[in-house]
């Protein structure tokens, strides 16, 4: 059968994702460690799913229920397979196996859940060579320069894969081979199935090894094949947080690539960190110092950063938004945002909208063209058309117990350094004066002034505050005021 591309489907794709990872030090489950947004086993997933199986299973055994809760979150037709206490590859195999139909013809794939950087593309060629080469088994390998800790790949004399040697397992003489084995497989189910059932424990570490299989099927006289890739990266594994991060940076620095090569301009990929399910429209710039996170969206021609943080947020076309941090935000076309603005979740902001700098928002719906410009708290409002709020205002939504929403019209006007206490609603067309606290409705063309009058005391800083820098200044300032009389002789 064919998938989509038109490369051979495999009949199922195993996931080993059971084992601990001492080496992480950490409560987490590894494979629950995340880079460019997505777990390790999250990207295994992903790209085993790309490859259009009829089924998928991921083996679990360490932190089971975490594990199989995220497995379920991120691919709900995933079924979960829990591997005993016999330890190995060959044993967690053998476990997805007896949760996958008894009748599976075809290819099975196997991978591992933390080889984050394995490419879908290099799946699907796994799958072609190993059904064009008429092969039992296809392994992927790789020459490294250093291959300690990997498996070795044993070459026959037709240089087919005569077998796998762990490291563990390997004499001086296989330990010096630089070909080595990715852990990652394409089997025929029945020899896999079978060949399984012969693999035993008899090994250094007591493990039932999936590198056991080639052998048994090299000796069954079916043919063994390697797929040797250039990209090492893809089969480097994860086991402590240095190598967490360092596959963490090549795969931001692919994901940027990927990004500039489809019209973006990303000004410094050094500075500019970009999750894998991002997308970024044609000839938007990224600037520097941004992290583009999650799900998030940039619309073409739009501009973002410096120094932004954008996770889940939508930002529609040829916005601009600069040293911001916003949490799943809708920000609309031709809109612009900051500096220092802190969006959170809730807030919607429409085309050729303002949200300026030190203004902070929050389940806020502000409307075509309105203006929040500056050093306001913005939360649980709906802000109308063409509405500016003045600098300083504040959107008093608690009470103490519960939240209130605050309402203000298309093209009204807030004064600065006021304050809106809801629940209130100012019209369509209306005004509240600066410094108002505004506890009721504002009907349409009315102005809400709510302040108290002002009083000038003559002879307070004398009396209260004699001897002080600013008595000394008030008494040289009334020396030089000529009184009444002197300015009209003038």
């Amino acid at each position: 059968m064919n998938s989509p591309t038109g490369t051979v489907r495999p009949a199922a794709v195993i996931v080993l994702a059971a084992g601990e990872g001492t080496r992480m030090k950490s409560s987490t489950p590894k494979v629950l460690h995340r880079i460019g947004g997505r777990t390790l086993v999250g990207h295994a997933i992903a790209a085993a799913r790309a490859t259009g199986p009829d089924h998928l299973a991921v083996v679990v055994r360490h932190e089971r229920d975490l594990v199989a809760a995220h497995v379920a979150e991120v691919d709900p037709k995933a079924v979960i397979a829990d591997q005993d206490e016999v330890k190995g590859t060959g044993r967690a195999a053998e476990c997805a196996l007896e949760v996958l139909p008894k009748e599976l013809e075809g290819t099975v794939l196997v991978t591992y859940g933390d080889v984050p950087l394995l490419a879908a593309d290099t799946l699907h060629q796994l799958v072609e060579h190993h059904t064009t080469s008429g092969s039992a088994v296809t392994v992927i390998t790789a020459n490294l320069a250093d291959p300690t800790g990997y498996g070795r790949i044993i070459r026959g004399g037709d240089d087919a894969v005569e077998g796998i040697v762990e490291h563990k397992d390997a004499t001086p003489e296989q330990l010096a081979i630089t070909e080595i084995n990715s852990g990652i497989y394409a089997f025929d189910s029945d020899v896999l199935r079978s060949a399984l059932a012969e693999v035993t424990t008899d090994n250094a570490q007591g493990e039932k090894y999936l590198t056991d299989v080639l052998a048994i099927a090299r000796a069954a006289g079916r043919r063994v094949s390697a797929h040797l890739i250039d990209d090492l990266w893809q089969t480097e594994g994860v086991n402590d947080r240095v190598q967490l991060a360092r596959l963490g940076k090549e795969l931001n620095r692919r994901i940027c690539e990927k990004w500039m090569r489809e019209g973006v301009t990303i000004v410094d990929p050094d500075t500019t960190w970009v999750d894998a399910d991002v997308t970024i429209g044609r000839d938007a710039t990224i600037l520097p110092g941004t992290q583009l996170l999650g799900p998030t969206v940039v619309g073409a021609n739009a501009t973002v950063g410096p120094d932004t943080t954008l996770d889940g947020t939508e930002v529609g076309e040829g916005a601009e938004v600069k040293r911001t941090e916003a949490l799943l935000a809708v920000i609309g076309a031709g809109a612009t945002v900051g500096p220092f603005s802190y969006l959170r979740p809730g807030t919607v902001l429409g085309a050729k909208g303002k949200i300026g700098g030190f203004v902070e928002t929050k389940n806020a719906r502000i409307g075509d063209g309105a203006k929040v410009p500056h050093l306001t708290y913005c939360g649980d409002a709906t802000i109308g058309e063409g509405a500016n709020i003045g600098a300083g205002t504040i959107f008093a939504n608690y009470d103490g117990v519960a939240k209130h929403h605050t309402t203000v019209g298309r093209h009204s006007f807030v004064g600065s350094d006021s304050v809106l206490i809801a629940p209130v609603n100012i019209a369509d067309g209306a005004y509240v004066g600066a410094g108002s606290a505004v506890t009721g409705d504002v009907d349409p063309g009315q102005i809400a002034v709510a302040r108290g009058q002002q009083r000038n005391i003559d002879g307070w800083v004398a009396r209260k505050r004699a001897g002080t820098k600013t008595a000394a200044a008030a008494e040289a300032a009334e020396r030089h005021t000529p009184d009444a009389g002197e300015a009209d002789q003038s």
